[in-house]
């Protein structure tokens, strides 16, 4: 049976998912975003530009479409109780409700919820409202400290002493800001994860582990941002970590919706790998971007029935995944983040592309082309049987990339991938 999906997003991440709704014959797809995304907008039936954050007008959207069920991509969305409106329409929605997204939106509560709740992992924190009060702890705290706004700052708020700046400059900071609450946390040193799982009815179904690179240039240099790209393994476990580790992150996923009944979507864990084991960095209440790029394209499960049977209370089917490696590329605007060039021009070769995949990102298509926003353009992500090999798919198919833009080209290669092994070996004792 046919089913109506609306879906709300217009970046890499949701076209990931327009990809894998429309991979299942049954599904017939209309999207909403306030830019105009030419990779949904081709896999769609109908492409209506819409703030994300505009619930009523999604809401009256999705009656002119018929939806049957919704699947809703970025975070802003969320806290804007994007889902809270579409299931108040009858209208079924993946994802969580603006209360349960507050394990993201709010990141003291995340903190207070875990220790409340007794979630393992959680890190040594303290929350401030009061600047100067913050800025003491941190002059008076033995080590080096993360310093987080409680709100969402798209991935590019949290500043880390002892690696981005010194305790005198994340105290400028705070004192610089405007934000209403901070979260001092303990630094955690190790190697980065993620594990996201889709979850409905208190079952979790976890998908394979990624690791992403947050920093803007090669070698781990520069400011954070968004994600420059990411990988996968054939297996659900990264190179540097053990079965034992992706299962206790798996662990962590299932006690937090043990906590949370209610929850619905994709929860996704950000994981440190520590000497002293697996600790949580932070939780997104949806897919990543870029690590939905990377586990969706390997699913070999219908999306589709895995959202229809959250929504008829029938049991998840079980995920199924290709046992492919991935690597994941962003190409950028130049000057991202800090500067980048919006309004410019992009030209990408969908014909030379080859074996890779292409995800349009945020960009708009115009009559006249397709143009840079001021966040990143486009991803391509290889597939293959091994991390190497889907590298080199990705490199290939970034000769699809014209003038403009700027890539990461070291993820997913042979050296950095050994580089994260080898501190791994070395937190353990190895």
């Amino acid at each position: 049976m046919t089913e109506t999906a609306l879906l709300v997003g217009g970046g890499g991440r949701e076209h990931a998912i327009a990809r894998a709704l429309t991979a299942d014959s049954d599904c017939e797809l209309y999207a909403c975003a306030s830019n105009r995304n030419p990779g949904i907008a081709s896999l769609s039936a109908g492409f209506e530009q819409i703030s994300e954050t505009a619930a009523e007008d999604i809401v009256a959207y999705a009656a002119d479409v018929g939806a049957d069920v919704a699947v809703v991509g970025p975070e802003s969305a969320l806290e804007a109780g994007v889902a809270d409106a579409l299931d108040d329409a009858g209208v079924y929605t993946f994802g969580p409700k603006a209360e349960e997204a507050r394990i993201e939106t709010d990141k003291a509560f995340q903190r207070r919820f875990m220790e409340e709740e007794e979630i393992p992992g959680c890190p040594d924190f303290a929350v401030f409202e009061d600047v100067e009060a913050a800025c003491e702890y941190i002059d008076e705290y033995d080590g080096d400290v993360a310093v987080k706004p409680a709100g969402l700052t798209g991935g590019k708020g949290v500043k880390v002493t002892g690696d981005q700046v010194t305790k005198e400059e994340a105290k400028e900071y705070l004192r610089e800001s405007e934000y209403e609450e901070i979260v001092l946390e303990e630094r955690l040193v190790g190697e980065e994860f993620t594990v996201q799982a889709f979850v409905a009815n208190g079952e979790v179904h976890p998908t394979p582990a990624v690791q992403d690179h947050k920093r803007a240039y090669e070698g781990d240099e520069g400011p954070n941002t968004g994600g420059m790209g990411s990988y996968t393994d054939a297996a659900p476990q990264l190179p540097f970590m053990t079965a034992d580790d992706y299962a206790d992150a798996v662990d962590v996923l299932e006690a937090t919706v043990e906590a949370l009944p209610d929850y619905k979507g994709v929860l996704y864990g950000q994981f440190m790998l520590t000497a002293e084991g697996v600790k949580v960095i932070e939780f997104n209440a949806r897919f990543g971007d870029p690590e939905a790029m990377n586990t969706l394209p390997v699913l070999e499960t219908s999306f589709l029935d895995v959202v229809t049977a959250a929504r008829d209370g029938e049991e998840i089917p079980r995920l199924e995944f290709a046992g492919k490696a991935t690597v994941c590329k962003y190409a950028v605007p130049e000057g991202y983040p800090t500067d980048p060039d919006s309004g410019a021009k992009v030209t990408v070769d969908e014909e030379n592309v080859g074996d890779a995949l292409l995800f349009y990102a945020s960009v708009d298509a115009r009559e006249d082309g397709v143009y840079t926003t001021t966040s990143r353009s486009f991803a391509v992500v290889g597939v293959a049987d091994s991390i190497e090999e889907a590298e080199k798919r990705a490199e290939e198919g970034l000769a699809a990339a014209g003038e403009g833009v700027r890539i990461r080209h070291d993820i997913g290669r042979p050296e950095l991938v050994q580089k994260r092994i080898d501190h791994a070996a070395e937190l353990r004792g190895e």
